[in-house]
């Protein structure tokens, strides 16, 4: 009986490593399609599992720029190895965008990047990243605007729900809020609603 102990104990650890491997499944919407084979755990380095050194910069995200490849490799030694790679297209105004998203050890879309041969545009959700000044996810507008004229403007698509700002003195990177807010659909907030709306996402383009 002893020795079957260990011999149970081995088996069982294995059965489990096996089981936290495998790949999650996602339920694709009508306008996305996945590539079964391009999800990748090879990036997800342990070292990163307890926070991102990564920042938004006039140039990119960490080392990913506007030349950067749209492929696994060029994507993921740009982050720093901090995520797993999921690569997927979609449907966008009548074309097929292709994107890459970038998932945490929670299996969480941090950041999405997209664009055509290399990265045009890097949509970034992660609160461990944040600009160069400070600015991160949750940061309140009022921290940063007084109003939102000659500044910001309604979110479109996948974001109209919510205010896109130009980032103060940046040609590159915007801030999107979000926030609570009952007016008609397609107005903007007014000032005195947004100053407790918070960044939702920060958006670089190229």
């Amino acid at each position: 009986m002893k020795n079957s102990r260990p011999a149970l104990l081995i088996a069982t650890l294995l059965l489990a490593g096996c089981a936290g491997s495998s790949a999650p499944s996602d339920s694709a919407s009508a306008s996305t399609w996945w590539n079964p084979i391009s999800w990748s755990w090879s990036s997800l380095s342990p070292t990163h599992w307890f926070g991102s050194s990564l920042q938004v910069s006039e140039a990119g995200v960490g080392e990913v720029t506007g030349s950067t490849a749209m492929t696994e490799a060029a994507i993921g030694k740009g982050l720093d190895g901090n995520y797993a790679l999921r690569q997927g297209m979609r449907s966008e105004g009548g074309n097929v965008v292709s994107f890459w998203q970038a998932i945490n050890g929670d299996k969480q879309v941090k950041i999405e990047l997209s664009g055509q041969g290399t990265v045009s545009r890097i949509d970034v959700s992660d609160a461990g990243v944040k600009t160069a000044g400070g600015v991160s996810i949750g940061t309140p507008f009022s921290d940063l605007y007084g109003k939102a004229f000659g500044a910001c403007r309604k979110g479109q698509g996948a974001d109209g729900d919510g205010v896109e700002c130009k980032a103060p003195g940046s040609k590159h990177i915007s801030y999107l809020f979000s926030g609570e807010w009952h007016g008609p659909e397609g107005l903007m907030p007014a000032d005195d609603t947004l100053k407790s709306w918070k960044i939702s996402k920060i958006i670089w383009r190229r």
